[in-house]
């Protein structure tokens, strides 16, 4: 039993696992930091890193700017979260 299961460990099932990996730039909008990383995301745009043409991802935070990770406090409201919830709940105002 054991040696059957090492033989497989490796062995991925045919057909279920993309196919289209590449190197994908990420970019955080509240830094500008840029970061390359295997993704299939799917990308409009394209962004020139160190001499070379990558497909772009744009992110409103990453682990370069969230708290967490960056050990601030203070999150930086990028998409205007609260005035957005405000105008989609404020139909239900009595």
């Amino acid at each position: 039993m054991h040696t059957e299961f090492l033989k497989n460990r490796n062995k991925m099932k045919k057909g279920i696992h993309p196919e289209n990996y590449r190197l994908v730039a990420f970019k955080d909008m509240s830094n500008n930091e840029v970061f390359l990383t295997k993704s299939t995301a799917e990308a409009k745009e394209t962004i020139e890193v160190d001499g070379a043409e990558y497909p772009l991802i744009k992110l409103e935070i990453s682990r370069t700017s969230h708290p967490f990770y960056t050990g601030k406090k203070k999150l930086v409201d990028t998409a205007g979260r609260i005035d957005k919830f405000k105008n989609k709940y404020s139909k239900f105002k009595k």
